[in-house]
Formats: C-alpha cells, structure tokens, sequence
C-alpha cells in the first residue's frame, strides 16, 4: 500500500473536532459523573464507538430476566437480514412454545402465526411463548438455538454470560452482566429492522383462531424520555426490575443499561438519568463523510483512464466530553492499481489518528469505473502525444 499523511482532506469537517474513542471506561469520569444510580449494576454506552463512560458492578454475574431476549432478538433479525428467513414466513406454534408462562401472546398450539407477528409480540409485550416458536422454527430446537446465542455472545466479547434458554425464565446457571447486556443491545440495534417495532406503544396480537391479545409495550421511556425509541425490560423475582435502553439526540446514541432496581419506576428513572448524564456531557461528531469525494487522485495503471478518485465507504464517528478539542491527522493509504477497476470496488484504507494513536478506519473505494485500455487505446495515445 501507498501511505499518505494529511492534514487537510475535503471532507467538509474541522481537524479540530472531539477526540476519544475509548472502549473501556473513563474512571476519573465515572468517579466524577456525579450519579449514584439505585440498582444493582448499570453502564451507559456510546453507540457508534462502543465507548463507556459510566459504569457499576458492570462485571457482575447476574439474572436479567426478559433482556435475554435481547440476544434472541438479534439472531432473528439476522436470519432475516442474510435471507434465511422473510418477515412473511409462517411459524407454527409448538405445545412446547404454546405451554410457556410468564409473559406471553398466549399462542394456540399447532395454529400459524407470521415471523413478523411474533418479532412485534416479543419487542412490545415480551412474549415468551413467541421467542420459543421462533427459535424452534430457525435452530430445529431451542437447546440449538440457545447453542447458537451463546456462540453469538462469544463473537460479541461477552465473557460474563451463559444463557440456557431464549426467554429470559428464571434458571440457576443462567447469568449475564450490564457491560454485556450493552454489547448485545448495541448489536441488536444495529439492525434497522428493530426500530420498525420498537417504537409501537400498542398492538391487537390476532390469532387464527379469531381470537385477540391486546398488547402495550413494556418499555415505558419510548413516551416518558426525549429521543428514546427502543430497549427490552425485564423482571423476575431475582432479577428484580432491569432495563436496556437506547435514545438518540442529534448525531449521538447511547445505550443505557439497569439491572436489579428495586422497582420499576427507579429503573426508569435511572435510565433517564444516565441518558440525561450522557447528553448533557458528552456528544458524537463526525469525522468522516461516507460517499463524499476526497480531494486528490489515485493512479491506475492499463485503464481508459489514468486516474480514479477516493470515497469513503460510510460514515466514521467520535465520541468525546463536550469542549474537548484536539487536533486529527487523516493517513489514507492506497492499494497498487491495475485496470480494470469498478466503481465502488476498494482501493485503499483511511485512517483518522490523534497524537499518533488510531482512533478509526474506513475502506475507501472508487468513485468510478476504469476500464482497460485496449491496444487501439495505447496506439492512440502514441500518435496522439507524437
């Protein structure tokens, strides 16, 4: 590769913007955020960065009833999202699923229901009968599924966590803690999808039987906190009242994560007040424009044309306290070209770095089509430059 260090790109950004891009926590700030939050363990997270910046017993092993849907919920957006499942495809409801307790859509045995019904049941009203069906009709069985979520929770970095079902039931070996409960929700909201349901306060679950179960969605702050639009509660007895949510003001997302309050009017008011901390103290810039042409051009070799132009494949962001201000360096480096080349085919890699550390990357890719130069081409360009 090609290495260039600039200081200037046109990105239509300042150099001089927020700096910091840590993934663990800030003691000094969360010894000085002031917050004392009343519940067991919590955490609130940068979405884009994955930067902590408030943290309690994150590390401890602990039940958190229905937020194990959390994970339940992504491996079926991602089966959706890969192909191996279509919001319209039919799920038979097994007596296994039927049989649930707990919260529930209240499923008829061996009746049909769409994968999309079931989505909207499990993220507004919780339904465990609803997360067994689904996980039946991906894995073959919910031991396979809960196989399955447990290989996700590796790849994610959750080294606190075994699940031993797909619903979020009390059972002794099941535990997770509020740093991995962040991983997990910032993997689900990754997935747009999730947003086309979180949002929906009530819903009338109908059966093919005719029959109707009104459902209302558990999490209260996507009316009682500005910019809140998803997260999943939880309550079991041991578990006490838990809560993973996320909100968005401006460009920045948090994901602010309660487990164990003693009620579920303190869990919300200590989500709030971790998004209120997060807001009022911290903001998210961006430092790379996906899609924008950079200035400066690229050698090919063998093409039409001798040049192509740079465009970063999508967005970079930092995260920072509000009123920090340091100074970045953007390193592009470029791969060796040949003809033919497409447009949005890669060339190279850009770096945004401060005080020489790396704080992200993004691919570049080019911004048009090059193709080969034929030998006609080449006695042109002879005769032409004679």
């Amino acid at each position: 590769m090609k290495k260039f260090t600039v200081m200037a790109i046109a990105l239509c950004l300042s150099l001089s913007v927020l700096g910091g891009a840590a993934i663990t926590a800030d003691a000094y700030a969360v010894e000085n955020s002031g917050l004392d939050i009343k519940a067991k363990s919590a955490v609130l997270m940068d979405y884009d960065t994955g930067t902590v910046v408030y943290s309690k017993n994150e590390r401890e092993r602990l039940p958190i009833a229905s937020m194990v849907k959390i994970m339940t919920l992504t491996l079926t957006l991602e089966e959706i999202d890969c192909g191996n499942l279509s919001p319209d495809d039919l799920v038979t409801a097994s007596e296994n699923a039927a049989s649930m307790g707990g919260s529930q859509a209240f499923l008829d045995a061996h009746s049909e229901y769409t994968v999309n019904e079931l989505i909207k049941s499990i993220v507004v009203g919780s339904a465990n009968d609803s997360c067994v069906a689904l996980a039946e009709h991906i894995a073959g069985s919910v031991d396979a599924f809960v196989q399955r979520m447990n290989e996700k929770a590796a790849k994610l970095g959750m080294t606190d966590t075994c699940f031993i079902n797909c619903t979020g039931l009390p059972g002794a070996e099941q535990y997770c803690c509020a740093h991995d409960v962040a991983l997990m929700t910032r993997e689900l909201i990754s997935h747009e999808r999730f947003f086309e349901y979180s949002g929906i306060w009530m819903f009338d679950f109908k059966h093919p039987s005719g029959r109707t179960t009104q459902l209302s969605n558990t999490n209260k702050l996507i009316r009682a906190y500005e910019g809140c639009d998803g997260g999943k509660t939880g309550f079991t007895n041991d578990a006490k009242y838990c809560l993973s949510a996320t909100a968005k003001r401006g460009e920045t997302r948090l994901i602010s994560v309660v487990c164990g309050a003693e009620s579920s009017k303190i869990r919300n008011a200590q989500n709030a007040a971790l998004f209120n901390y997060g807001f009022s103290n911290y903001e998210t810039k961006k430092v790379v424009a996906g899609g924008e042409v950079l200035e400066g051009e690229i050698k090919i070799n063998g093409g039409k044309e001798d040049y192509i132009k740079a465009v970063p494949a999508h967005d970079k962001f930092v995260f920072a306290k509000k009123g920090e201000v340091k100074d970045y360096e953007y390193e592009m480096e470029f791969l060796s070209l040949s003809a033919p080349v497409k447009a949005g085919d890669a060339v190279g890699v850009l770096k945004v770095k401060c005080s020489g550390e790396t704080l992200c990357e993004v691919g570049l890719v080019s911004d048009r089509t090059v193709r080969k130069s034929t030998y006609i081409d080449v006695v042109d360009e002879f005769i032409a430059n004679w």
